[in-house]
């Protein structure tokens, strides 16, 4: 049986009409426009300002930082209000929290540089309204470098995700999580006898 379709009868999704803006805000329209200049002034500013500072105003908008967190430069928070993070955690250079539901971070966590954790997603085979789920990171945990981590994700105690890392579900408690490897596409340098190729 084909499976191709005719281009013509495949429905686009108007996205004029789809649902849910604004819907994740929780406040006043006022408070979010005030934080994201306060965002860009104390938090993701990517001078090397003090973190206290960073958890100072990340509480002042509601967030619950624990003591002795901290905060590298270019950090992004979308709602402090859903940030949630207890003591001693670090936080790494431009970690994205895009939190249009909670992010809960336990004790002694590291996220490391780069990282970017996204609560939202959208019903794609219908019509794009807003889904959201919460992230959960259980103390000790470290999510490495430019790991994305999606809505619904629950990372167990002391687990580790390897760099790079798609994480989606649950992860058990320590163990190690992460891509299986990668693809041969063959030798980078070619025989005598062989042809060129277009990258020669």
């Amino acid at each position: 049986m084909s499976t191709e379709q005719d281009a013509s009868t495949i429905p686009v999704i108007d996205l004029s009409k789809a649902p849910g803006e604004r819907q994740a805000w929780d406040r006043p329209a006022l408070v979010v426009y005030l934080w994201s200049v306060f965002e860009l002034l104390f938090v993701t500013n990517p001078w090397q300002i003090s973190s206290g500072l960073r958890a100072l105003v990340l509480r002042l908008f509601g967030a619950e930082i624990g003591r002795g967190v901290i905060f590298r430069p270019r950090t992004r928070v979308k709602f402090p209000w859903k940030l949630h993070i207890d003591d001693r955690s670090w936080i790494g250079e431009g970690v994205w929290f895009h939190n249009q539901d909670h992010i809960y971070v336990g004790h002694d966590v590291v996220i490391s540089q780069e990282t970017f954790l996204t609560t939202g997603s959208h019903a794609h085979r219908r019509d794009m309204a807003l889904i959201t789920r919460p992230i959960r990171i259980d103390p000790g945990a470290w999510v490495t470098s430019r790991c994305i981590v999606l809505g619904g994700t629950h990372i167990g105690r002391s687990a580790l995700i390897a760099p790079a890392t798609c994480v989606a579900g649950q992860v058990p408690a320590g163990r190690i999580v992460g891509s299986s490897g990668v693809t041969d596409l063959g030798p980078r340098f070619r025989t005598s006898g062989d042809a060129d190729d277009a990258t020669s």
